[in-house]
């Protein structure tokens, strides 16, 4: 079990034979929508009842979904973290999947991480690095992840040079955007105005063994922010005072995965080689109604805890 837990009970499974189940969504139906590495996305309805949609595309096959949007049409925005291709698709219901963004600033988008839907119907896309392979990025050096926003003017770079860019996060009212920076160890935010994103400041910065990946807020303004590698939940304070509320690590994992990334070497074996057999790298959270979802890099389900804690509604919040 997690050596430290400060919700109301023990991570439970949900969903069953997901693949790579990195990203997860949920509505006030209770209906909880992953990530599937086959292609697609998978729902979990509130009565357990699990439906995938996705399938192969005509020209990149099998698309690496990572992050992904639920639009107001019950249709599915899916960021691609293909091997040297990236781009954002979009998911029909009736499994058909067509191009929605393949290129940005005239050059083709890289492996994509990240798609948000903010309450103005804005759409903002993280890329974590143009490093290629990924690996070669996991760096304290990285600077070349940037932020993509699609509105009614197109779509264009709003930020760059972001240490290994991962999950966003927008307020409803659309003045303020949160991002992780994952090997920069950074929560950043920016002003939002006319559309442009100003004023980046630090809100944290992370310390050994910690790469932020998910984020959300609650109703009381505090950040929630997920470790990979650690297994760590951390409750983020306006003020950028941390506080771990979910933790279940081997120390010896992390001893040796902050040695390499201390000596630059970190790869791909450091973050899939995780021993943890109860929470699986957590990758990403978000609120239900009563309880806390929280994606996993390396499982076959999501986890799944009580909490009286309330998230901001997202902006897909209404859609089934």
């Amino acid at each position: 079990m997690p050596a430290i837990n400060l919700f109301a009970s023990a991570p439970r499974d949900l969903g069953r034979d997901l693949v790579r189940p990195e990203c997860v969504l949920t509505n006030k139906f209770g209906d909880v929508f992953v990530s599937d590495f086959r292609g697609g996305v998978s729902r979990v309805s509130a009565n357990g009842e699990q439906t995938f949609w996705g399938g192969a595309h005509p020209e990149f096959g099998t698309l690496q979904t990572n992050g992904f949007a639920l639009l107001d049409d019950g249709s599915f925005l899916l960021a691609h973290l293909g091997a040297d291709q990236g781009g954002i698709f979009k998911l029909g219901r009736d499994n058909r999947i067509g191009d929605w963004l393949l290129e940005v600033d005239g050059k083709p988008l890289p492996p994509s991480n990240f798609v948000y839907l903010d309450h103005q119907g804005r759409v903002w896309i993280s890329v974590s690095t143009r490093t290629r392979p990924r690996a070669d990025a996991y760096r304290k050096s990285c600077d070349d992840g940037f932020i993509v926003l699609v509105d009614d003017s197109g779509a264009r770079i709003v930020a760059d040079g972001l240490g290994y860019t991962n999950e966003v996060w927008v307020n409803p009212a659309g003045t303020e955007l949160y991002v992780n920076a994952t090997f920069s160890r950074e929560l950043i935010r920016y002003d939002i105005r006319n559309n442009e994103l100003l004023n980046a400041a630090v809100i944290t910065t992370f310390g050994a063994a910690t790469f932020p990946d998910g984020l959300t807020m609650d109703v009381d303004g505090y950040l929630w922010v997920t470790s990979i590698v650690s297994n760590r939940v951390i409750r983020v304070a306006p003020g950028g005072e941390q506080e771990i509320w979910l933790e279940d690590s081997v120390q010896d994992h992390i001893n040796w995965v902050e040695a390499a990334f201390q000596a630059d070497t970190m790869g791909r074996a450091h973050l899939d080689g995780n021993p943890s057999t109860t929470l699986r790298n957590i990758s990403s959270l978000a609120f239900g109604e009563g309880h806390i979802l929280l994606g996993c890099l390396l499982g076959d389900r999501i986890r799944k805890l009580d909490t009286s804690i309330r998230g901001i509604n997202p902006a897909h919040w209404s859609t089934r």
